[in-house]
């Protein structure tokens, strides 16, 4: 009994394969066997990879040179159908017929390809049962329809999806044993040509399977890219918001003081007044304690991620230049600091995201430039502050470094955060430069003198 189950198992596992594999041979050479599918011009990346130095003019054509190369196959097949037929009789006639038949093919399958498969494959048929019902002796691929047949195939292999080439053999051959049946003629060189067919198919797949995984694989690089800076812009939005939350903090902490503080300053306070300055204390009291729930909400995937040596530290500035510089020295690097125009108090958010971004400059510095001299500009001018962070080219091999190697753009996330411009190149020595404009509003007592720091 078990045997018995065990076999009807096996027939209905077999027969769901074999429905499965008739399902996908409907559904890719019947259904919509005619539907249009253009072939789309080459992309202008892969013209520029694969012939560079043609001139831009010509570059336009370069994007129709496959289009171009199957109508040139298309003229040939049908001046070689014209050599071999007749002229001025009926059947001249019906051969150059034919010829555009076949010639029209593989022009086809640049819109409709498995249409283009039917027709070729129609007038492969036709010409080999004409030919077999006057000579018993004429094989099924004994003329020049079936080489054109055979590239039409592998032309639609190529445009459309490997198991098609399987499908497409089968249906073939299966046409080529039909058409000897009836005709009664004898096989020939069927199974040698079925071999031949077969291998030129399968590397056609071959080479479909793997331009199809390598786009998959550029799809899924492009993807993992956008989704790492994504993610680095989303973790620097988060460093800048708990940045920020300490520079408003401070302001607001200052705010609540003063205002609790103000009472107690003037005799005899009138209640009006201490009422008022109450409610700026509530509510400089009730947007710190706001700000500290988003900043809860902005760190709460990873509490750890912003975590210092002293979390109660103040944040950064420009004054705190020279510990940063002697710092880089400590490390191995040779950097010059100078300043231009005159120093004035900037708001604290400028000076914050000032100090990060030579900060970061100098680490980049280190790490891709091992060896190389660093200079750092400050520029205090009227519209607002110029920063410039320059090195040289390497002396040495840099060491493969950790990280994301986003930096610049967490440099560039802050400089536009406050209405600025930057801009994060190369130079022509080999070194890198950052140079960034943050504007700041004009102050009175500006002058244009300036000063150096080493």
């Amino acid at each position: 009994m078990n045997e018995t189950t065990q076999s009807q198992d096996a027939l209905r596992s077999e027969a769901r394969i074999a429905h499965g594999a008739l399902h996908r041979l409907r559904q890719d050479l019947f259904v919509d066997a005619f539907a249009f599918r253009p072939l789309p011009p080459l992309e202008d990346a892969k013209i520029s990879r694969w012939v560079p130095w043609l001139p831009e003019r010509l570059r336009r054509w370069a994007r129709w040179l496959p289009h171009l190369t199957v109508g040139f196959f298309s003229v040939l097949v049908f001046l070689a159908g014209l050599a071999d037929s007749g002229s001025g009789s009926l059947q001249g006639l019906l051969a150059t017929g034919f010829a555009a038949l076949v010639a029209v093919a593989p022009l086809l399958t640049l819109f409709r390809p498995v249409g283009a498969y039917w027709l070729s494959l129609f007038a492969t048929a036709v010409r080999a049962f004409a030919d077999m019902a006057f000579s018993p002796y004429v094989e099924v691929f004994g003329h020049g329809a079936f080489p054109t047949l055979l590239a039409v195939m592998v032309l639609v292999v190529l445009r459309t999806r490997p198991r098609l080439a399987v499908e497409m053999w089968l249906v073939t051959f299966g046409v080529a044993g039909a058409l000897t049946v009836l005709t009664g003629t004898d096989p020939g060189d069927i199974p040698v040509v079925a071999v031949f067919c077969g291998a030129v198919l399968i590397a056609a797949a071959a080479v479909r399977a793997w331009r199809e995984e390598r786009r998959q694989v550029v799809e899924t690089q492009s993807a993992t890219q956008e989704e790492r800076t994504r993610r680095t812009l989303l973790e620097e939005r988060a460093l800048i918001a708990r940045e920020l939350h300490d520079v408003v903090a401070h302001h607001m902490s200052v705010i609540a003081i003063q205002a609790e503080a103000a009472p107690y300053r003037v005799k005899d306070t009138p209640p009006e007044l201490a009422t008022s300055f109450a409610t700026i204390r509530e509510n400089a009291v009730a947007a710190l304690a706001e700000l500290r729930r988003i900043l809860g909400v902005v760190r709460s995937a990873d509490p750890d991620a912003f975590a210092e040596s002293d979390p109660e530290a103040p944040q950064p500035t420009l004054g705190s230049l020279d510990s940063l510089l002697d710092s880089v020295r400590g490390a191995g690097l040779v950097v010059e600091a100078v300043v231009t125009g005159s120093p004035r108090p900037l708001p604290q958010g400028v000076e914050l995201s000032a100090y990060r971004i030579v900060q970061e400059g100098l680490s980049n510095a280190l790490r891709h430039s091992p060896g190389a001299e660093a200079r750092v500009e400050i520029s205090y001018v009227l519209g607002g502050l110029g920063v410039r962070i320059v090195n040289g080219a390497p002396s040495r091999l840099a060491k493969p470094s950790p990280g994301a190697g986003h930096g610049v753009l967490g440099m560039r996330e802050r400089v536009q955060m406050l209405g600025g411009e930057m801009t994060a190149e190369a130079t022509e020595d080999g070194g890198f430069e950052v140079a960034a404009f943050i504007p700041v509003a004009n102050t009175a007592g500006q002058t244009k003198t300036g000063g150096n720091r080493s």
